[in-house]
């Protein structure tokens, strides 16, 4: 409802404010919400002031538009203040296409993004991140070596399991790797799901990775995923408090916290009724147990195959 020149003029406006806490020596976060809207006002601007048009209407200069904006978050040294400046720019796109004019302006300009997607957010999957379109130009270089350590290769094993998951809809014979890969992925999925405003502390994020990297997860029903994550948690802050404090400390996972935290684990394990549930004879490790009528139709199946073999 706001006329198409207050649009235009607040996200500056808004980064002029954060620049008076950068200059006290103070770290500002800015969030701009969202810059596609602000690119649309100034092309209603320059439409009506009758600016010769470029790709999708938008006129000349709209690059310059955004990179003078986000270019001025920065991180000053001592010698100026030590202040710094956080950018966070929000981009909608249409119908999901990445590939427009203003969002592929803003990526070329930021240090990576963060894509999210509609459909994982309506299959409940939260924050709804999408692992093959999320970038960082950054990359481990901004985390700590105990987050590198346990999940090195989370990224791309979960755009691996969400392939085959899109492929496994359509397939019904599958190698038993196929289905360990698509199991594990199912649990990696649910556990890295989080409550809106329930932060969680580094040191309590590397265990659970840990955990779900390293196949502990792989025996627990997926719908019981969270609450054995936070069984575990209560139990390794109550019994072993020393592995935490450890992790939080070293920021790294050494050889003797890697042994102390298997033990745990283990220890968990044998105690905790979420992971005493009865397996179906010949169930592979890493498949969840049936349910329902599910038991019957594998008990079938398993006839079938017996028949067959003989």
């Amino acid at each position: 409802s706001e006329p198409a020149p207050l649009w235009y003029i607040a996200p500056y406006a808004g980064c002029s404010m954060g620049e008076y806490f950068k200059d006290q020596g103070k770290d500002a976060l800015l969030v701009y919400d969202d810059l596609s809207k602000h690119a649309w006002a100034y092309r209603q601007i320059s439409l009506l002031l009758r600016r010769p048009p470029g790709r999708e209407a938008y006129p000349g200069d709209v690059f310059y538009l955004h990179s003078r904006l986000l270019e001025r978050a920065a991180r000053m040294n001592k010698e100026n203040g030590g202040g710094s400046l956080t950018a966070l720019p929000i981009i909608e796109t249409l119908a999901g296409d990445i590939s427009a004019y203003i969002p592929t302006n803003v990526i070329s300009i930021t240090d990576g993004q963060i894509y999210l997607l509609t459909d994982l957010f309506y299959a409940g999957i939260r924050p709804a991140i999408s692992t093959g379109l999320s970038v960082s130009r950054v990359g481990g270089a901004a985390q700590i070596k105990a987050i590198r350590q346990v999940a090195g290769r989370l990224r791309l094993d979960l755009t691996q399991y969400r392939e085959l998951a899109a492929f496994a809809q359509f397939a019904s014979d599958l190698d038993k790797r196929t289905r360990d890969q698509l199991e594990r992925g199912k649990r990696m999925t649910e556990l890295l799901k989080q409550n809106q405003y329930e932060p969680m502390p580094i040191a309590q994020q590397v265990i659970v990775l840990f955990a779900g990297t390293n196949g502990y997860l792989d025996d627990i029903a997926v719908d019981e995923v969270q609450a054995f994550q936070k069984e575990l948690l209560r139990f390794l802050g109550s019994s072993h408090p020393d592995i935490e404090k450890a992790i939080a400390k070293e920021k790294a996972v050494s050889e003797q916290t890697e042994k102390a935290l298997r033990s745990a684990i283990d220890e968990f394990k044998k105690s905790s009724p979420l992971a005493q549930k009865p397996e179906r004879p010949g169930a592979e490790r890493g498949a969840a147990p049936p349910k329902g009528g599910q038991l019957q139709a594998a008990r079938r199946a398993t006839e079938r195959e017996t028949v067959k073999e003989e």
